[in-house]
């Protein structure tokens, strides 16, 4: 990581790495789209697009016998307008199970399926645009049905538990862990008050610098989806946590070059990454409750959930954790909407003396 560049422009870079070298294995012409894209869409949206694109091409020189003596680079434009409706809902039969290079099984659910044919679907569609084929299958196929989830979240007891968890640790630790656990404690509270307090994403929580919190005002500026900046407020709860860590931030010397920005530090002394903040909550969130499965987007949900019932407000919810849309809040918080419209099915009184 290079000095002077913030956690989400390095991490722009890296995807943009990894994309060129997958688009050195695909056609001209998929390069072509991705350069039609760019303007719209970000770096680790488009390397997801490469990546599924990658697998249906793979799937599509081994399934047809007119492509099994091309490699994936010399199937042309020609090649995909011979491909059929029906070839693609074989297609989205066979993500449902593949096997993967090493022979392992490899599952997709509705909702992973149907983004893989959103990729697929944004090439043929680019492509029919721009006159570069004629006919254009995509848009015949019937994509997945996906059914609402209830959301999970930790309840009220649970939060106070979890917390507390965080910063006792488990009652069943080793010496081994409760030295580890006590190293980190301030910076584990800390860090899951933050998520709790403010419903930040865990991408956004990682990605924050020393420079990023505001105590003063008691906020922190965020980059978003979509690489703009936003400010996000947070309680006294959350100040509580944040100060005795920025203090042991402080005295953190020898992080790794690179890193010495970043407010959150791992034990390698550099930035704290995603996967370690899913693995903390989850053990954290083990001992709370079993038959939840708690991530950090979960804490996010917990406080979206908390904040709704607390303001009633959808549109407030929506920009405090920044859904550019709001029906998307509604749809993931539309239980909560009907439990507040049956509620006021007893708000209003017309006679007073009605059930007397």
């Amino acid at each position: 990581m290079e000095k002077n560049k913030t956690y989400h422009e390095q991490k722009s870079i890296e995807y943009t790495k990894k994309l060129r070298m997958y688009l050195a294995e695909l056609p001209q012409y998929v390069t072509t789209f991705f350069r039609g894209i760019e303007p719209n869409t970000q770096p680790r949206t488009r390397l997801a697009y490469a990546i599924d694109l990658k697998v249906f091409f793979e799937w599509l020189r081994q399934a047809n016998p007119l492509f099994k003596d091309k490699s994936v680079k010399e199937i042309t434009l020609d090649d995909l307008e011979h491909v059929e409706t029906f070839d693609l809902e074989e297609y989205m039969e066979y993500l449902k199970l593949r096997e993967s290079d090493d022979g392992l099984d490899i599952t997709n659910s509705d909702a992973a399926i149907k983004r893989k044919m959103s990729a697929l679907r944004g090439l043929y569609g680019y492509l029919f645009k721009n006159e570069m084929i004629a006919t254009n299958p995509s848009v015949k196929v019937n994509m997945p049905k996906l059914h609402e989830k209830a959301i999970i979240r930790l309840d009220t007891d649970e939060i106070v538990k979890f917390l507390d968890t965080v910063d006792s640790g488990a009652e069943n630790m080793t010496d081994r862990q409760r030295k580890a656990h006590e190293q980190n404690r301030v910076r584990d509270l800390a860090l899951m008050t933050l998520l709790l307090g403010t419903g930040i994403r865990v991408t956004e929580c990682v990605g924050l610098n020393l420079n990023d919190v505001d105590m003063k005002n008691s906020r922190i500026k965020v980059t978003r989806k979509g690489g703009y900046e936003a400010f996000v407020y947070f309680g006294e709860e959350v100040a509580g946590s944040l100060k005795p860590y920025l203090e042991q931030r402080a005295g953190i010397s020898d992080i790794v070059f690179g890193h010495e920005d970043a407010l959150f530090i791992s034990s390698q002394k550099r930035r704290i990454c995603v996967r370690s903040v899913e693995k903390l909550v989850k053990n954290y969130a083990r001992q709370v409750t079993v038959s939840k499965k708690i991530t950090p987007h979960k804490l996010r949900s917990t406080y979206g959930t908390a904040l709704y019932r607390e303001t009633g407000d959808i549109y407030l919810v929506a920009d405090v954790l920044g859904h550019k849309d709001v029906n998307t809040t509604r749809k993931h918080y539309a239980a909560l909407e009907d439990e507040r419209r049956r509620l006021a099915k007893d708000a209003v009184k017309l006679r007073e003396d009605f059930d007397k």
